[in-house]
């Protein structure tokens, strides 16, 4: 297990950067060193509670254990070889990157050093998302056959202190799009397939006014081995926000609004519904690093992080 006075590095601290920050801090983890490419004011950090650095050899010196890349996509998998060769183990903010020109440096990298290496798709992490891999696991409602899910919210909206068009998520660059940027729900639904993906289609939608180049929105309609289908809308043009999945059984289904954090369950003509008050988003988070450090505490974790950059190649492949 990484020790509370071990030195952590993050690459980037933008708002999930200052997010996994936070967590660490609040988890008693007092050493964290921040690698910035602008040093700009931090919205909710107090610097003195940290490093900051701008020049990468310092990580020669620091010799970390541990590192979290936070920084835009199209950066990832540089950081994330440059960790990689030195024996750093990595948590890499979603998704694992834009195309996949250095895929295959990156795996030899991870076989040669034997580091621990996993992608950031906290959901699931979430008790209702825990419970339906239970259900799928089990067939207490017979086989899965289909999963639909439904994201959509407004970008300019994410982050009102700054200029949307300049963010990461608006510049097909960086490594944006709605695709790639909402691309938990197709981790999701592949994670909860348990199967091979067969066969996709991913249609893109450049229509919105929101004067971005890349598209606002993506319809991605997936195939399994094992016969499971599923169909993923995201978008972030979408004025009133709304977030929901179904889960279709043979004997059943579960419906989910993840942002009233309710379930309902349809099973034998009874219907169950169930939860969370005062969801914290950032219990997934939490989770998320405790089991990235557990994972190291374990070891003999390289059959996982290959497979852990095999499903996120999946992923930049229907998002492309």
């Amino acid at each position: 297990m990484i020790k509370k006075d071990d030195p952590i590095l993050i690459f980037g601290a933008g708002s999930i950067g200052e997010r996994h920050i936070q967590i660490l801090q609040k988890s008693g983890y007092s050493n964290i060193w921040i690698y910035r490419q602008r040093n700009l004011p931090l919205r909710n950090i107090d610097e003195k509670t940290i490093n900051i650095f701008t020049d990468l050899s310092l990580i020669d010196t620091l010799k970390p254990k541990s590192a979290i890349i936070c920084t835009p996509t199209f950066q990832h998998t540089e950081q994330a070889l440059l960790c990689v060769k030195r024996g750093i183990h990595i948590l890499i903010e979603k998704p694992l990157s834009h195309n996949l020109t250095d895929y295959e440096k990156l795996t030899n990298a991870i076989t040669k050093n034997n580091a621990c290496v996993q992608i950031a798709y906290m959901l699931r992490y979430h008790d209702f998302f825990q419970t339906v891999k239970s259900m799928v696991q089990n067939k207490k409602m017979g086989n899965l056959i289909n999963m639909q899910t439904y994201w959509g919210e407004y970008l300019p909206d994410w982050h009102p202190w700054e200029d949307y068009q300049q963010s990461y998520a608006a510049r097909k660059e960086f490594g944006g799009g709605a695709a790639l940027t909402l691309s938990h729900d197709i981790d999701l639904v592949n994670w909860l397939a348990g199967s091979t993906v067969n066969t996709w289609h991913t249609l893109k939608n450049y229509n919105a006014s929101l004067q971005i180049n890349v598209e606002s929105g993506a319809d991605i309609s997936i195939g399994y081995q094992n016969g499971i289908t599923a169909h993923c809308h995201m978008n972030f043009h979408e004025r009133n926000p709304r977030r929901w999945y179904r889960f279709v059984f043979e004997d059943g289904s579960i419906e989910i609004d993840y942002y009233k954090s309710i379930m309902t369950t349809f099973h034998q003509e009874k219907t169950t519904i169930q939860t969370i008050p005062d969801f914290d988003r950032n219990k997934l988070y939490e989770s998320q690093i405790m089991n990235f450090f557990q994972k190291i505490h374990d070891g003999n974790f390289q059959e996982n992080s290959l497979r852990s950059l095999e499903e996120s190649k999946v992923i930049i492949c229907i998002c492309q």
